[in-house]
């Protein structure tokens, strides 16, 4: 008989640590996969934004394009997983100072702790004006403006 009651007790804890235990441990290992899938699905967006920015640049970088401004609704989500989203772009020389240039982009989920970046390798005739892109506005899109001298200026559309 008391060999009986020596094994529960050894026993009962483990089992009570084990009703603790488990939840936590599961709970902490969906954390980090819903963390990983917002910042695929982040990292998915601001790469597609970076394609289309190439390619508003290299449609009017051709020479039989005169001056103008176009703009390009976005076809990306206004939320990802319920949160929206915020970019903004920094454009910098590469190496040579008269080689291409590279616009990194940066989205931030708000509401959690979540960014995403892509870089975007443009030529040597662009500019980058300061701007936010707001995901959830309906304004969302990129601004491409070529003016006669050649130089294409690029910006974010976010907000009325």
């Amino acid at each position: 008989m008391p060999q009986i009651t020596i094994e529960y007790m050894i026993m009962i804890p483990i089992l009570i640590m084990q009703i603790f235990l488990f939840p936590l441990t599961a709970s902490l290992i969906m954390n980090g996969w819903v963390d990983s899938r917002r910042t695929l699905a982040l990292q998915e967006t601001a790469s597609h934004l970076g394609s289309s920015i190439q390619q508003l640049y290299s449609a009017l970088n051709h020479a039989t394009i005169s001056a103008g401004t176009v703009t390009n609704k976005m076809d990306v989500p206004p939320f990802i997983e319920g949160y929206a989203y915020t970019g903004n772009a920094t454009l910098r020389t590469a190496l040579d100072p008269n080689s291409s240039k590279i616009l990194d982009i940066t989205l931030k989920l708000m509401g959690a702790s979540i960014e995403a970046t892509a870089s975007v390798t443009l030529g040597q005739n662009v500019e980058w004006q300061n701007s936010i892109f707001m995901s959830n506005s309906t304004y969302a899109s990129i601004n491409a403006t070529k003016q006669s001298n050649g130089v294409i200026w690029l910006s974010f559309r976010g907000s009325g």
